[in-house]
């Protein structure tokens, strides 16, 4: 995932997106994260310094820079007229994420503040940034050339996926416009436990297939899984494989647990190959397959294309040729 650098003077910027984190939001998440949404507006700014970790609080400074920074804010922005969406996601480690992204009297963007909570409410992150703009593209009506099948088996769960911002938080990267976070549930959770251990997510280890017949371009298998929570931001694919389909379109599929690659550059694969297994390298949070399809061999270096898949059932209804969705449980 790519951050663009806040146009705002932030608080402090608390933690990376974690693309695949479990969400369960409800609606006492979602009243604390109004609460102190409502605070800062209405200049209570004591309060929150008062509720603030150490760690931010030596971030942020003191409570007159808070007060500052928010007097920036509403300087700059003006008054809160509209909340266009909002959410509550907890993530790994017991904290709580509430995003809300609203419209300003004076700002010609909508702004997103994120603040992140532990369980008793003590506010262990907190940015105010304008809302990165939604890639444009210029395959929104192209219909993918490759047979594809889902590059699994059994029933996983799209945790992103989808067109629109509120279906995936990929949108804003042009290379991963149409990207894919899948996961696996089972009784609402990715997880069994507290979720401290990899063996723990339903998802690791699981085999990842080719989607479609090709050849392989890259191949990377040495990089270590990460410890839940935490993510390798300098290699964010982990280790990747990348095919290439022989018609100008390439599929990734990222994160991959080390060592369980079971493929190298230049060899053909067919449809239901293994690839590897499910892992947890890169820029991931916990367990999960990203998976993207795009017009060029190097991550990061080519444009993003819709991957039409062939022959699954979503929620249990079959699907001839579609795109999941966030939400949908696909097999």
């Amino acid at each position: 995932m790519r951050i663009n650098k806040a146009l705002l003077p932030l608080a402090a910027v608390l933690l990376a997106a974690a693309p695949a984190a479990a969400q369960q939001a409800d609606s006492a998440k979602l009243a604390t994260g109004r609460t102190y949404a409502r605070w800062f507006h209405e200049g209570r700014t004591d309060t929150l310094w008062s509720l603030m970790s150490p760690g931010m609080r030596q971030r942020v400074q003191s409570a007159a820079q808070l007060a500052a920074f928010r007097q920036s804010v509403s300087g700059r922005a003006g008054a809160e007229t509209e909340v266009v969406s909002e959410s509550a996601t907890e993530r790994e480690g017991g904290l709580t994420v509430y995003e809300r992204v609203s419209r300003f009297a004076t700002a010609p963007a909508p702004l997103q503040m994120t603040i992140a909570t532990t369980a008793d409410g003590t506010i262990a992150g907190f940015a105010i940034r304008p809302q990165a703009p939604v890639a444009e593209s210029r395959f929104m009506d192209y219909a993918t050339r490759t047979a594809l099948r889902l590059p699994f088996s059994g029933d996983w769960y799209v945790f992103w996926g989808g067109r629109t911002r509120e279906q995936n938080y990929h949108v804003i990267a042009p290379d991963q416009r149409f990207a894919y976070d899948l996961v696996v549930r089972r009784d609402g959770s990715t997880h069994t436990g507290d979720g401290t251990r990899l063996e723990q997510y339903h998802c690791w280890g699981r085999p990842i297939l080719t989607p479609g017949a090709g050849t392989i371009v890259t191949a990377v298998d040495s990089l270590a899984d990460n410890t839940p929570g935490q993510m390798d931001r300098a290699h964010p694919a982990g280790n990747h494989v990348i095919i290439d389909h022989g018609n100008g379109e390439y599929s990734l599929l990222a994160h991959l647990r080390r060592g369980s690659v079971a493929v190298r550059s230049g060899q053909r694969v067919a449809p239901g190959d293994k690839l590897g297994e499910c892992g947890n390298s890169g820029n991931t949070s916990e367990p999960h397959l990203h998976y993207h399809l795009q017009n060029g061999p190097e991550f990061g270096r080519a444009e993003g294309l819709p991957a039409q898949f062939t022959g699954y059932t979503a929620d249990g209804q079959p699907v001839a040729r579609g795109e999941p969705v966030r939400g949908q449980t696909i097999h």
